[in-house]
């Protein structure tokens, strides 16, 4: 069990990262790389931003349950 807590941590680690790095900052930030700077212009993209922060809440809550799980298992084994 806390392997697979360990490797559901690992996985929803990285993903926060890069879903972070998505996000549209004050100077444009990573997401202007791949085309956000010609979808801003777009009426669409306020959509794509509602999905992405929703989808990095849901990771990062994910993430929070992880670390809260191993660290409880921790504890116990200790």
């Amino acid at each position: 069990m806390e392997l697979a807590l360990q490797i559901v941590l690992i996985i929803s680690s990285v993903l926060l990262v890069l879903l972070i790095l998505l996000h549209r900052g004050r100077g444009g930030g990573l997401s202007s790389l791949f085309g956000g700077g010609v979808q801003s212009s777009l009426s669409g993209s306020s959509v794509v931003e509602k999905n992405l922060d929703r989808l990095t809440l849901f990771v990062g809550a994910i993430w929070v349950i992880a670390i809260i799980g191993t660290g409880l298992l921790v504890r116990v084994g200790a």
